[in-house]
């Protein structure tokens, strides 16, 4: 299996967590593409890693509206 390279291009925030794993939404560029929005579980020093969803910015506008609707 091929190793997915990764580079956090913004670190957006962190959510505290009490587990090993913390929510992070970060903007990440997966094997050199364009970075896109990501928010997964990371371990403390940020090798490895839970799955997690990534947005394009157009996404991300959309799922704040969304979220603002029904918050």
């Amino acid at each position: 299996m091929e190793e997915v390279k990764f580079e956090i291009v913004d670190h957006i925030f962190s959510l505290p967590s009490s587990s090993t794993f913390h929510k992070e939404l970060n903007k990440i560029s997966w094997n050199n593409r364009d970075p896109v929005y990501d928010l997964r579980g990371w371990n403390e020093d940020r090798t490895k890693m839970t799955k997690g969803i990534t947005l394009s910015e157009k996404e991300l506008e959309a799922f704040i509206s969304k979220i603002k609707e029904v918050f």
